[in-house]
């Protein structure tokens, strides 16, 4: 008998029935197959869902839909693409994602009973299918990216409702020594090193690597590690969503990769925008990271570096230092700090030398290197001005905004959480007058800021202990108003 044709989503709708009727029939000790009636019609929704998403319904989605879902309904799904817009098959089905499922509501409140991670199948598998109908069509929509990125939201925001881990979190929290990860000290909220008693961090600020040094490369680790990881810091959501929706994307293109089908072009490079300590080396690291996860480069790895690092003050010069910078790069990431520093200066500057080594070496190496360039918002679009071939690269700008107030406060009792002291309730009083006194003009530090308050406060606090005979544990590890610096303070 010949094997039924089920189209591009398959293989993938089957692999999502198997395993979440599978989990279900775990729970209920009752048999797959008696659970599976109801995961088709789960897979159906998502589907619908995904293809609904941007308002039209095009040919190869309807096919899609017939040969992948309809054929193992019951009753089977039958009709051409005309059939379907006429009867509005998917007409206000996208609205699916924005609430738990049923099934991931029992799956979800079964990890949180006993420690499973069904849930995470689910998730996986689930977020797999959406963008594998993305990439049915050859351009993916911006609202079908929103619309994987909601239906993301929804799974882990049902897991946060009862305390489930999300997916490529640990299940306790990880100690100073043990974490994978370890941050700049642009961290937001996450210090890259334990602060000493004198209140001076172990790791320098914004170093940046001789270009001769070999690349030390980061574990491997899943997407799902690495946007746990994005997902835990402070504020950023607009950031934190503009860089899953590229992941997904990165992913849809992949997808489409390995069936043979045509790609796109996806530029690997961004502009990030925004103030001082607003996350955007720590987010650069975690981007070059999933881009190695994703397949776009080989290595993950992160470099940063300044005009001081790629401008040299004789002619021929600053080309052979430019390019001994990317090269290190290859294989990951150059962050570029202040990349707007490269197109001023006047006709004698050397700055522009190293935009055009720049631009030659991105189109030279494309398939193994991404490239961010860091600056001030109005800044940077001067930048792009400067080359025809930096506007055709950096086409996705991405704008770190300032903290708030109490993103500040919570990334001042992360860094103590990380370092084993807790603020007392004054404590936080005070540190949100020092907040308001602050300026918050673009030199503002945001959370450099927020870092340098914490050592002092340590710094202080060790002094003010030294006057006690045997200090108690809970002493030790208070920070109280008093350990902050006065309102007003230089920092």
């Amino acid at each position: 008998m010949r094997p039924v044709d089920r189209g591009p989503l398959g293989d993938d709708i089957d692999r999502f029935i198997d395993a979440v009727s599978g989990d279900l029939a775990d729970l209920s000790h009752r048999s797959a197959e008696s659970h599976r009636a109801d995961v088709v019609l789960e897979a159906a929704a998502i589907v619908a869902a995904e293809f609904a998403s941007d308002g039209r319904l095009s040919d190869d989605e309807s096919w899609a839909f017939v040969h992948g879902i309809g054929t193992i309904s019951e009753p089977a799904v039958v009709g051409t693409p005309a059939d379907l817009r006429e009867l509005g098959m998917f007409s206000g089905k996208s609205d699916w994602v924005r609430k738990p499922s049923v099934l991931l509501d029992l799956l979800v409140r079964a990890d949180a009973r006993d420690g499973g991670s069904r849930s995470h199948r689910y998730h996986d598998i689930a977020l797999r299918l959406s963008r594998a109908c993305a990439a049915i069509d050859l351009v993916t929509s911006p609202a079908e990216l929103d619309h994987i990125e909601t239906f993301r939201h929804t799974m882990l925001q049902a897991m946060d409702a009862v305390g489930v881990p999300r997916p490529g979190q640990p299940r306790t929290p990880p100690t100073t020594s043990d974490h994978p990860g370890a941050a700049a000290p642009d961290t937001p909220g996450r210090p890259d090193s334990p602060v000493t008693p004198a209140g001076r961090a172990t790791a320098t600020d914004k170093a940046v690597p001789p270009a001769t040094t070999e690349a030390v490369l980061p574990p491997m680790r899943t997407i799902g590690e690495l946007m746990a990881e994005l997902d835990v810091l402070v504020g950023l959501r607009t950031v934190k969503d503009e860089v899953a929706r590229l992941t997904s994307l990165l992913q849809i293109q992949a997808l489409r990769a390995e069936r043979g089908l045509p790609t796109m072009e996806t530029s690997h490079h961004l502009i990030f925008t925004g103030n001082p300590g607003t996350g955007k080396t720590t987010v650069a690291r975690l981007l070059s990271q999933i881009y190695r996860a994703v397949g776009v480069v080989s290595k993950g790895h992160l470099v940063e570096t300044d005009r001081s690092s790629l401008v040299a003050g004789y002619v021929g010069q600053t080309a052979t230092k430019t390019i001994a910078v990317l090269q290190s790069s290859l294989g990951g990431m150059l962050l570029i700090d202040e990349a707007y520093s490269l197109a001023r200066g006047g006709a004698d500057d050397f700055g522009r030398e190293a935009i055009d080594t720049l631009v030659k070496f991105m189109e030279d190496h494309r398939d193994d290197i991404g490239i961010v360039a860091a600056g001030y918002p109005t800044e940077m679009q001067d930048f792009v001005d400067t080359n025809p071939g930096l506007k055709s690269r950096f086409t996705r700008t991405v704008n770190f905004a300032d903290y708030t107030d109490d993103e500040l406060v919570s990334i001042f009792t992360s860094l103590g959480e990380k370092n084993h002291y807790s603020p007392s309730d004054d404590a936080v009083t005070k540190l949100r007058a020092l907040l308001a006194a602050q300026p918050r003009d673009r030199g503002f530090g945001n959370a450099r800021f927020i870092r340098n308050v914490f050592e002092d406060s340590v710094a202080r606090q060790a002094q003010r202990l030294t006057a006690l005979e045997d200090p108690t544990d809970e002493q030790l590890t208070t920070l109280v108003a008093d350990d902050l610096p006065p309102v007003g303070a230089p920092l």
